[in-house]
């Protein structure tokens, strides 16, 4: 009698440090599947600043979405309808209805504007700011566009620096990253980085910008190495879809990542097919889905080419 109810206290203590031990691996496995996660852009969608793109994304098969500041033109700032608590709070409860994250908040308004040039850009930053404080957002996207092309307007360098060593400051006091996309190659990228000198700005790496350069796309992610990359804009020019570019192999940049121990969004901004550019559930998907296939260790679609 004595040695069956030690059997069955030594099972029954089996079958609880088993039960303790699954919720850890559990979060392993999910940890390990949500390394890397794939969102789209309400603007790229044609859906900018409407919350009819939170459902959209999740129909396309996103993990989350970018979304915009709104258009910038002359006005101070930008002409951001999420500055309203009410509009604010229907993007915040349809987000956690569709089960879906804002990964970063973008101010595409300065891909025509002048960063360096307008005067009111302190204001223009901080609005970003406190939108993306007041959504729980941790990444905001800057690029320096056709303006602020530090390769064309190298005079433009110095004072592009000093405002990001403001905005850096300003981004610490929020909580947020700044990820800059300029023009530059990943040496020169890190240099301006180091320049700048904080580490609320970052940069938010665009596979674009490496291929139409000539550049080799896995060493520029190498050089600018884990800690100086805060997102990814993980796509080509318009063209085809990333399964169909021989410009880029995705299971090597997979690698590379990996290597690197990097982990974290990668945003589906264009690859969009030359026959149908408009057809925006046809393209994103594609690509939504192709990149799932390889960063996120589903079998079923990797190394699959299509063909229209």
């Amino acid at each position: 009698m004595e040695t069956q109810n030690r059997r069955t206290f030594i099972g029954n203590a089996a079958l609880l440090t088993g039960a303790l031990m699954i919720p850890d691996q559990l979060l392993f496995a999910a940890e390990k599947k949500n390394r890397y996660q794939v969102a789209v852009i309400d603007l790229m969608i044609l859906k900018r600043q409407k919350i009819s793109a939170l459902p959209l994304a999740k129909e396309i098969g996103a993990d989350g979405l970018e979304i915009d500041m709104g258009g910038l033109g002359d006005r101070e700032t930008f002409d951001n309808k999420l500055a309203d608590q009410t509009i604010r709070q229907e993007y915040l409860d349809k987000a956690k209805e569709l089960n879906l994250e804002f990964c970063s908040l973008a101010m595409t308004g300065f891909y025509a504007q002048s960063f360096a040039k307008r005067p009111t850009y302190q204001k223009m930053i901080q609005d970003c700011l406190d939108t993306a404080k007041a959504m729980n957002i941790k990444v905001v996207f800057l690029p320096l566009g056709i303006q602020g092309d530090l390769v064309k307007n190298p005079e433009l360098r110095e004072p592009i620096v000093e405002r990001l060593k403001v905005a850096g400051k300003m981004a610490a006091e929020a909580g947020v990253i700044i990820g800059v996309e300029t023009s530059l190659d990943a040496k020169g990228e890190l240099q301006l980085l180091k320049d700048i000198g904080s580490k609320n700005v970052k940069s938010y790496f665009n596979f674009s910008n490496a291929i139409k350069n000539g550049r080799d796309l896995l060493e520029e992610l190498r050089i600018l190495g884990k800690k100086n990359i805060v997102q990814i804009h993980a796509s080509n020019e318009d063209g085809v879809w990333l399964q169909n570019d021989p410009k880029i192999d995705l299971s090597k940049v997979k690698e590379t990542l990996d290597d690197m121990g990097w982990s974290g969004w990668l945003v589906v901004e264009r690859s969009r097919d030359a026959k149908q550019p408009t057809n925006v559930k046809y393209n994103f998907s594609s690509n939504t889905s192709y990149l799932k296939s390889v960063f996120q260790n589903d079998q079923s679609l990797r190394g699959t080419k299509q063909s229209h």
